[in-house]
């Protein structure tokens, strides 16, 4: 079952020791103005997934991105999300990885569920019912060799 958030409220995502980011909800709107975006449009079509991963990632953190705790400057001064902060925080691969797992993959899980199988007919999760009409005997067995 889809299960729909109407609230569409911002949420904190710890991405990790000590660092959290409010993020916008990923709608469509989201998704298909990051599509847009000129940093992403800019990626040549010859370049690797991983570029166009990392441009994507970005373009969609800058969009997402209200607030968040425990980023500071190299004096250990807390920073306010900018768009150029945004990419440094990116480039840092753990950070990346979370921001890809905890957000972005969250939002791709609907592909999965709408690749989901019917319920099984037998067992404990009847519910699909059968479309076949049964055999009037059983088959024979294959000869052999």
């Amino acid at each position: 079952m889809l299960t729909l958030d109407l609230t569409n409220a911002p949420r904190w995502h710890d991405l990790g020791p000590g660092v959290r980011l409010q993020l916008r909800p990923l709608t469509t709107a989201l998704m298909v103005a990051t599509r847009s975006d000129p940093a992403v449009e800019a990626v040549p079509e010859e370049a690797a997934d991983e570029e166009r991963a990392v441009a994507f990632a970005r373009a969609l953190a800058r969009r997402a991105v209200l607030a968040w705790e425990g980023i500071g400057d190299a004096d250990g001064n807390a920073i306010d999300p900018s768009p150029e902060a945004i990419d440094a925080l990116l480039d840092v691969w753990p950070i990346f990885e979370a921001f890809q797992l905890t957000y972005v993959s969250k939002g791709l899980l609907l592909e999965q569920e709408k690749n989901a199988s019917a319920l099984s007919p037998t067992g404990p999760s009847a519910g699909a019912s059968a479309t076949a009409k049964p055999a009037r005997k059983p088959a024979r067995t294959a000869r052999r060799g």
